[in-house]
C-alpha cells in the first residue's frame, strides 16, 4: 500500500489552543488571535504538493460538540474527529496515536501533525523509519524536545506563526532569533 498522493494533516486542536493560551498569551486567546485553520490547510497543500486529507481531532467526552466550530471546520474541508472515552484522560492523543500507527502500516506517507506533544514520538519515529515524509506544525519554542530531536531523522518542523503564517496578528512571543534573521527595526 502507501505511496498514495495524499498528505494527511492531523490537528491536535486542544494542544495548539492550550499552548497558544497558556504559554504564548498567558490568557484565553481572542478570536483574532486564534490560528486560521484554512491557512494551515493551504500551507499543507502548497508545502507538500498533494491532496490534503485534514483530520481535526476533538475531545467530545462531555457529550457536547462546538457545533459552529465543527461546521466551520467542515466548510474548510477538515474532517472533524470527535472522540469520547470514559476513563481515558487523553482521548485526542490516543486517537491521533492510532491514526499515526495506521499510517505506518500503510507504508511511506506524507504526514503533517499540528501539535507540541511528545506522546507521538514512537509513532512519528516509526513513520520516519518507514520512509514517510513527516512534518510538525507548532510554536518551535514549545515543541517537545525529544520530538524536536527527530529532525536528525528527517522530521520537518514548521512554526505556525513564522512559517505557516496561520495568524492574523503578531503574537507576543519571545523566541530565539538566528542572527541572519535579526532585524533591529522590529525592536526600535
Amino acid at each position: 500500500m502507501g505511496n498514495d498522493q495524499t498528505t494527511y494533516l492531523l490537528a491536535d486542536g486542544e494542544n495548539i489552543d492550550a499552548t497558544l493560551g497558556m504559554s504564548v498569551l498567558n490568557r484565553r486567546p481572542h478570536p483574532d488571535e486564534r490560528p486560521r485553520w484554512d491557512r494551515i490547510l493551504d500551507f499543507a497543500d502548497h508545502r507538500f504538493g498533494r491532496d490534503v486529507r485534514a483530520l481535526f481531532f476533538l475531545n467530545a467526552t462531555s457529550g457536547q460538540l462546538p457545533i459552529s466550530f465543527v461546521q466551520a471546520l467542515i466548510a474548510m474541508e477538515y474532517r472533524p474527529v470527535p472522540l469520547a472515552g470514559s476513563g481515558i484522560e487523553k482521548v485526542v492523543d490516543v486517537g491521533i496515536q492510532r491514526t499515526l500507527e495506521a499510517l505506518v502500516d500503510r507504508g511511506p506517507s506524507h504526514v503533517l501533525l499540528a501539535s507540541h506533544d511528545g506522546d507521538f514520538i514512537p509513532q512519528v519515529e516509526a513513520l520516519l523509519d518507514n520512509g514517510s515524509r513527516v512534518g510538525v506544525l507548532c510554536f518551535r519554542e514549545f515543541l517537545n524536545a525529544k520530538l524536536a530531536a527527530l529532525d536528525e531523522k528527517g522530521l520537518e518542523i514548521f512554526d505556525l506563526e513564522t512559517d505557516v503564517k496561520a495568524f492574523q496578528v503578531a503574537l507576543p512571543r519571545v523566541k530565539i532569533i538566528p542572527l541572519s534573521e535579526f532585524r533591529p527595526e522590529e525592536f526600535l
